[in-house]
């Protein structure tokens, strides 16, 4: 009889159980089947934005082929000026239009475009100090080598992302303005540096020789 009783009271529990869990349901259910729809619809918003993010990179790159290919200078920066990418993108596409300024032997208008880039602060500071060091670079001969110096010694700062490249524009702001042993110097420096790649020492060796000046003694 115990045994009849407790199997009575556990099917009794076991349907209090059921029934408040189905009003629990009932009551609640329509937050869980929210977060069902949260999670899947934010999974298929991620996955769009990213199709949709790859279908503008695709587009700007075939833009940037397409006024790249074309024949004659002038086309290929009406080309790039038609582009109407902004931010990292538009920088990228401004560095190429500059380029193309300078082929075109405007060095003046590519040094004015370039330092736009390097005065904005939307850009990144990597190509805000790319556009920096290629402005000075094409205003060589433009401008007092000092002040191209000045600017460049910044730009070689230990640490900096074009840092032994900037030492090299030093030395050849050097050699323009007659300054060999100084030029020297500095092109000793960045055959010193162990971050210099083949490429670099291999022009630092030979602007040296060129110059007839050997390679700064390494020091202790």
């Amino acid at each position: 009889m115990t045994d009849t009783n407790d199997s009575f009271l556990d099917e009794v529990t076991e349907e209090v159980r059921r029934d408040r869990l189905f009003q629990a349901f009932r009551r609640y259910g329509w937050i869980g089947a929210l977060a069902v729809i949260v999670i899947v619809g934010g999974a298929a918003w991620n996955e769009w934005r990213k199709a949709q993010t790859r279908a503008e990179a695709e587009g700007l790159g075939d833009a940037v082929l397409a006024a790249l290919q074309a024949d004659v200078s002038a086309d290929r920066l009406a080309g790039l000026a038609q582009i109407g990418a902004t931010d990292t993108a538009g920088a990228v596409v401004a560095l190429l239009a500059a380029a193309e300024q300078q082929r075109e032997g405007d060095p003046a208008a590519a040094a004015a475009a370039l330092r736009i880039i390097a005065a904005d602060g939307a850009v990144p500071q990597v190509y805000r100090d790319l556009a920096l060091m290629k402005a000075l670079m094409a205003e060589a001969g433009l401008t007092p080598t000092a002040d191209r110096i000045a600017a460049l010694e910044v730009l070689a700062a230990p640490g900096a992302p074009f840092a032994l490249l900037a030492r090299e524009q030093i030395a050849l702001a050097h050699v323009e303005s007659g300054d060999l042993a100084a030029a020297a110097q500095v092109l000793g420096a960045i055959l010193e540096d162990a971050g210099t790649g083949a490429a670099l020492r291999s022009r630092a060796e030979n602007l040296l020789l060129a110059l007839s000046q050997p390679a700064p003694e390494a020091t202790e």
